[in-house]
């Protein structure tokens, strides 16, 4: 019997103990979501446990948006650890360095909003709704940074639910379901699908995408991975995605192009799953595709335009000549990539500016530039620029057109991470040295 119907069963069971329970204390109308967490973090038993945890899911999906800004005030207020109890039994461990002192230190410490969520898991759809509570509260934590207590504690957990180890690697194409399918429409983040034959052609033969998902999300995917077979590192998104494209003899191809990887749940934003994604889908490409040698990313460099706007604003301690300021104000007109002059102009000094961004700019000890933190702390090394790789408007909005190939070297990878978590070292092609 699978799990998902046994945890129905039993939360059946557990309503009409509830019913019964309420009939019996005349209690008519159902408590509020703040008594239903109090009966459900005081209650022991499974089926009712069960019926509570459904019956807080229910309440939650009803809310506005102001009544679950006071549902989170509630679990801060109400749910944090007793300071007076963590300080008796840490003098008690200090004391007598026993299991048991230090059993109860960690119980003391842990805070009873952990056992509450752990509680709200059990019912009917309850991992969805805790993700979703996740995602509710971080729209809520930029006025209301008091709650980062709150998030913690459902970072900590959902990190643990939602490990790779829990996670299933399943391929997509044509032949999955149409629910599934749609779903990749509407959660793809970095280039937009327009419809369905947009979808059809990523899904083609020499196209490969690849998704996680969770046992208690069956239908929702987590995070997935678009691929390009091809010849060569590409280094233009309009070619990869172009609809009328010829399409390559997979058994021709050389190397294997990462050109999109959307999270699709904002509620685990945070959660690294990207690293475990790619690294397994190149163990799997290398496995039907022996003939493929080369893995690398297509990506953006979001944080660039940004950056270059720092430097004409003289919010950055690099200058730049007069000379140089008066061409990067030629970016002003949103055309400015389809005039021949202008891009002749540019290109030396976008390209020199770009290294030097992704290379040298640091925020807290690691690159800037969050896409380029991202694979390098993954291991991948740096390959080359791409000049005007993306020219539609978020292409041009964010990164001024250019991208960059990230590359993955199954063996080198290892090596390059370790340099780049413990030293900083940012590891880099000879192509891409030569710019530096």
């Amino acid at each position: 019997m699978r799990l998902n119907k046994w945890i129905n069963i039993v939360a059946e069971s557990g309503l009409e103990l509830l019913r019964k329970q309420r009939k019996k204390q005349k209690k008519e109308q159902t408590p509020s979501i703040s008594e239903l967490c109090n009966a459900l973090l005081s209650n022991k038993g499974e089926a009712l446990g069960t019926a509570l945890a459904g019956e807080v899911v229910a309440a939650y999906a009803t809310m506005t948006r102001k009544e679950k800004t006071v549902f989170f005030q509630m679990l801060l207020e109400k749910y944090n650890p007793d300071v007076e109890q963590i300080n008796t039994y840490a003098k008690a461990y200090m004391e007598e360095k026993s299991r048991s002192a230090f059993q109860k230190l960690s119980e003391a410490v842990e805070s009873p909003r952990q056992s509450l969520i752990r509680r709200i898991n059990m019912a009917p759809g309850g991992t969805q709704t805790i993700v979703d509570i996740r995602r509710d509260l971080l729209k809520t934590l930029k006025e209301h940074t008091e709650l980062k207590m709150v998030d913690d504690d459902l970072v900590h957990l959902l990190s643990s639910w939602f490990s790779p180890g829990f996670l299933e690697l399943r391929q997509i194409d044509w032949k999955t379901s149409a629910h599934i399918l749609e779903k990749l429409i509407s959660y793809e983040a970095v280039h937009e699908m327009q419809g369905w034959k947009d979808l059809r052609r990523r899904l083609e033969k020499d196209r490969r995408c690849f998704a996680f998902f969770h046992s208690a999300l069956p239908d929702e995917p987590i995070i997935f991975v678009e691929v390009a077979l091809v010849k060569g590192i590409s280094g233009s998104i309009q070619e990869i995605l172009a609809r009328n494209d010829k399409q390559e003899k997979v058994s021709t191809t050389d190397s294997a192009i990462f050109y999109s990887i959307s999270n699709c749940q904002v509620g685990l934003k945070g959660i690294n799953f990207g690293n475990f994604l790619i690294k397994q889908v190149v163990m799997l490409l290398k496995q039907e595709l022996p003939q493929i040698k080369k893995f690398a990313t297509l990506s953006p460099i979001p944080g660039f335009m940004n950056w270059i706007m720092s430097l004409r604003k003289s919010e950055n301690e690099m200058t730049l000549s007069s000379e140089d300021l008066e061409i990067l104000k030629e970016l002003d007109n949103n055309d400015w990539f389809l005039d021949d002059e202008i891009c002749k102009r540019s290109k030396s000094l976008l390209m020199e500016l770009c290294t030097h961004y992704l290379f040298h700019e640091k925020q807290y000890g690691k690159p800037k530039d969050p896409v380029a933190r991202f694979h390098l702390s993954n291991g991948a090394s740096i390959l080359r620029l791409n000049w005007l790789g993306d020219i539609s408007p978020k292409g041009i909005g964010q990164s001024i057109g250019i991208l960059v190939n990230y590359h993955y070297d199954l063996k080198t990878v290892t090596e390059n991470h370790e340099l780049f978590v413990n030293d900083g070292e940012i590891t880099v092609s000879k192509e891409f040295s030569e710019l530096i």
